[in-house]
């Protein structure tokens, strides 16, 4: 009885599965880009210990490269948490998300999978080819320093944290209104 009212309870929740299966697709994502600097660290292993090599330089452009894969990892587990808010109106608050807050929804939904993930990477690739590092990868060896190289990265990043707002804010906006005016299911 009990796993009959869970199994409808699930069913019920829509946007929290959405939002916890981004969560694990994120994941997914950061767990594959971890696979893949470890295995460029075992095919180019004997140039250099490009981890080594960047939290020695931590000062510098490869900082961002740490902050964004940080950053990464805080998303990921703000884009679960936002499940549970979703799953608390649907489940237990029975509240109902349609019309214009399942578009603010949906906004909710772009903005944290794009905007966030798109700027942690981004200052990923600006840690990578400010600090050098890159170069492995292009050149089969490390280059100095180009901290100029980070200023192409301001703009893009920028955007992507302006999604990332935008689609934060709509969430804020889907809750509240759901909260105060839902319809109960």
């Amino acid at each position: 009885m009990l796993y009959c009212s869970m199994i409808n309870d699930i069913n019920r929740a829509k946007w929290g599965n959405r939002f916890i299966l981004s969560a694990i697709i994120q994941g997914g994502l950061l767990t594959s880009i971890a696979l893949l600097m470890v295995g460029s660290q075992f095919i180019f292993s004997s140039k250099i210990d490009m981890i080594q090599f960047l939290s020695l330089s931590f000062d510098g452009p490869a900082k961002w490269f740490f902050l964004g894969i940080i950053f990464y990892l805080i998303f990921i587990v703000a884009i679960a948490v936002t499940a549970v808010f979703y799953i608390q109106l649907e489940i237990n608050l029975t509240k109902k998300i349609s019309g214009f807050v399942n578009i603010l929804a949906w906004i909710h939904l772009f903005g944290m999978n794009v905007g966030g993930p798109l700027a942690t990477l981004l200052m990923i690739f600006a840690g990578l080819a400010g600090s050098g590092i890159l170069s492995v990868f292009t050149q089969g060896t490390i280059v100095q320093e180009n901290i100029e190289i980070m200023n192409s990265f301001i703009t893009p990043i920028a955007i992507s944290i302006a999604i990332l707002s935008v689609g934060v804010i709509a969430g804020g906006i889907t809750y509240i209104k759901t909260y105060l005016n839902g319809n109960k299911m």
